[in-house]
């Protein structure tokens, strides 16, 4: 298998915090794909979390520390 690249072109720098959310958003769908790199396995655990609003706030809780991670290596916080 190949490696999966979790930091997309090796940086954390976006030029608006817009692209900065739409890059924790990736990364978090990476960190997914890294754990369970099987596609179907994927495609049928999506079914399962999709209804538990439990894990889908659990999603939403991965993208916010990766935003936070992206908004301090941008200096969002200024």
């Amino acid at each position: 298998m190949d490696p999966i690249t979790l930091v997309p072109n090796n940086s954390l720098l976006t030029a608006t915090p817009e692209e900065g959310r739409q890059l924790a958003v990736h990364m978090s769908r990476l960190i997914v794909k890294a754990t369970q790199p099987d596609a179907h396995k994927r495609e049928q655990l999506r079914e399962v979390y999709a209804n538990d609003a439990a894990m889908l706030l659990a999603v939403t809780h991965t993208v916010a520390i990766e935003f936070a991670t992206i908004a301090a290596a941008n200096n969002y916080w200024k």
